[in-house]
């Protein structure tokens, strides 16, 4: 039985370059992905997931902010529904957000394609979880 973990990429799509800093810190510090990637806006994310030079280096989860100029999350939910079949990988999207706003919860929690909405701060636990469950998909634990 293989016991070691995959190598797990985290993309950041959020403008806020405070808390996209914050967000790197804190998983390079607790060792959660290995690799992350940032993306100012939902099209910036979108034209790196459509470009085929990436193709073999897609994130596994993205955690996308729900506003953002040029190409807001709700949108890029949108977009990225039509293209995900195309990808060739299972991609996570994780809604992040510092709105408390029941109808930008509810919207988020009832679309299948969205793995939960997490408020802003993240919670550095339940972060952990997530990278856990990505790094050792086996691992039959849900945290959600």
């Amino acid at each position: 039985m293989n016991t070691e973990n995959k190598i797990v990429t985290a993309g950041i799509v959020d403008d806020d370059e405070i808390f996209t800093y914050g967000f790197k810190k804190l998983t390079v510090i607790k060792g959660l992905f290995d690799q992350i990637l940032h993306f100012s806006n939902g099209k910036e994310a979108m034209d790196y997931l459509t470009d085929p030079q990436n193709s073999n280096h897609l994130p596994d989860v993205l955690f996308v902010d729900i506003n953002m100029p040029v190409m807001n999350g709700w949108e890029f939910n949108a977009a990225f529904e039509e293209i995900k079949s195309q990808l060739g990988k299972n991609i996570a999207i994780y809604n992040i957000s510092s709105s408390v706003d029941l109808n930008d919860i509810k919207r988020a929690k009832s679309n299948p394609l969205i793995a939960d909405y997490l408020l802003k701060p993240i919670d550095e636990v339940y972060l952990a979880e997530i990278a856990r469950g990505l790094q050792n998909p086996t691992d039959k634990r849900r945290y959600n």
